[in-house]
């Protein structure tokens, strides 16, 4: 076996069988990884090596850290996770919290402390965080006191769950200042794993993508290194969760490689995030194409002329909205398509390299392909399955799904596009039932075995509709049981019931009541044909 620095081996041990990993690709100087690698070390640690100790690493409110502040509390966060919560490397982390340079903090220390980082949603309610404490066996939790509730509701029934630290009172603050400022890194191996991303699957049970120290930092040498090119004057902004990986690597790990500044808040909505890139300057913006739609009718109310670059991702970016952003602000977009799988962005279009429509090419160290089922190429012009290789790929924890999204060495990323004759990809729709809400995902069987659990619903089927603001829709089709009635009561009583029982973004704003739904002879839910 390989080198590594785990002593809990649960996540390495869980790794897919080697015949199910994808080709895993180094193609440029950049990713030539070392054995040894500690993500934190690299990102923040070595900034101070190199000089940047005194530069401003991190604002928030009320905060505003320099990189040696910030390497303080890192350190300060890892003794205690060691010291007085137990955590030998290779266990489990739950972290819970809002985009805060708290947040971030507690990414850094877990990664430091040689831990698996697991994120979670903030929305995400008692029940849907039961179920990733088990499927990850996850044995500590770092949670912000004000998301606590949902995390002691689910705890009763999580008897792997060992120890919970809540932050954001006094009580952590006094233990915080206790512990030592000097921490020296967990030797962990460049393969060793750093984070379980959970992602939405279509059995509405959710796959746990593993992604370890080398896939953290190939995310960052790739995107910064040849697209995003961030210089140490930036600062980052933007509305993405650090729970995602699209912000994780947005507004955390990217604004650290570059040694560049990044602006943390939570609740950023287009009009608070507007005001935000005037308030502190910020040179870089990241937030679906929902946020840049709203934001555009805001810009004359605002000075933003120190943003230099806008980061697109999470959804289908129009052409109409880029161009009437490009008009407001003289600024081409950075457009990409990434996935929880492969952990970031790894097909792209340029600012100056756009084709109207289309999401670009591949980025430096990745490859792309265009499949049919049967794994052969599809002619140019013609739609196929997106088909992608290189540093980073799909890894799922002990999931059976792993032989459907890895076939001969490439990850299968369930979209569908067709490539023009000079290579550039244009999307077309997703190719299975995962919908895209605001950037969010939300698998249909999910919100319909939520559905299915009130006392009138006796069928239900969920989809995506288009929308003009949030890329889709939740839409449900519902059969009642007899005795009740399908009105507007009827409406918002499934729509409350939904809340309560998942994140508030998965519930349908649109329901529609109806006598049957289309099956196949085996019972099975014909979805294709609600659309």
């Amino acid at each position: 076996m390989n080198y590594t620095g785990h002593i809990d081996r649960f996540v390495r041990e869980n790794l897919p069988p080697e015949d199910q990993l994808p080709e895993f690709i180094f193609e440029t100087p950049e990713l030539q990884f070392p054995e040894h690698l500690n993500a934190t070390a690299l990102l923040l640690d070595k900034a101070l090596e190199e000089g940047a100790g005194e530069r401003i690493a991190m604002i928030g409110k009320d905060i505003r850290w320099t990189y040696r502040d910030l390497q303080s509390k890192v350190n300060q966060l890892a003794s205690l996770l060691t010291e007085d919560m137990g955590l030998i490397p290779g266990n489990r982390v739950l972290l819970r919290g809002g985009n805060t340079p708290w947040f971030a903090v507690c990414w850094l220390a877990v990664w430091k402390a040689g831990g698996v980082a697991v994120g979670t949603m903030p929305l995400l309610r008692a029940k849907e965080l039961k179920q990733l404490i088990h499927l990850g066996r996850v044995s500590h939790a770092l949670c912000e006191a004000s998301l606590a509730e949902e995390l002691n509701l689910a705890r009763p029934e999580c008897p792997e769950l060992k120890e919970v630290m809540v932050y954001g009172d006094d009580a952590f603050d006094k233990k915080l200042a206790s512990k030592s400022a000097e921490f020296n890194a967990v030797d962990t191996a460049s393969d060793d794993p750093a984070l379980i991303a959970f992602t939405s699957g279509t059995t509405g049970i959710p796959k746990g993508c593993i992604h370890l120290h080398r896939d953290v930092m190939a995310m960052c040498e790739v995107v910064c290194g040849y697209w995003l090119k961030p210089s140490a004057d930036d600062v980052f902004i933007g509305t993405p969760p650090l729970a995602f990986t699209f912000g994780l690597g947005g507004l955390l790990c990217f604004p650290l490689w570059a040694r560049a500044s990044t602006v943390l808040m939570e609740k950023l909505s287009p009009p608070v995030l507007i005001g935000a890139i005037e308030q502190y300057g910020a040179t870089i913006t990241f937030t679906a194409p929902t946020g840049y739609r709203q934001m555009t009718p805001l810009i004359p109310q605002h000075n933003i002329t120190s943003l230099k670059k806008s980061v697109s991702a999470g959804e289908a970016l129009s052409v109409d909205t880029r161009k009437k952003w490009r008009e407001a602000t003289g600024i081409e977009m950075h457009d990409g398509i990434g996935g929880t799988e492969l952990i970031h962005i790894y097909l792209a279009a340029y600012p100056d390299d756009y084709r109207e429509g289309s999401l670009g090419k591949p980025l430096p160290g990745y490859r792309a392909m265009l499949v049919d089922e049967q794994m052969n190429p599809v002619p140019v012009g013609e739609t196929g399955k997106l088909a992608v290789k290189g540093p980073t790929g799909c890894r799922y924890l002990a999931d059976e799904r792993q032989k459907s999204s890895v076939r001969n060495g490439w990850t299968i990323t369930g979209d569908a596009y067709h490539q023009d004759s000079d290579g550039y990809y244009y999307f077309h729709a997703r190719v299975d039932d995962i919908i895209v809400t605001s950037g969010y995902n939300v698998s249909s069987p999910e919100v319909e075995s939520v559905l299915l659990e009130h006392p009138a619903v006796s069928e239900c089927g969920v989809i995506g509709i288009p929308d003009p603001d949030r890329g889709q829709v939740l839409k449900a089709f519902i059969v009642l049981k007899p005795g009740y009635t399908g009105d507007e009561s009827m409406v918002k009583t499934l729509q409350d019931f939904v809340k309560q029982n998942a994140a508030p973004y998965k519930y349908p704003r649109v329901v529609e009541f109806v006598t049957a739904l289309p099956r196949t002879e085996t019972g099975k839910l014909q979805r294709f044909k609600l659309k």
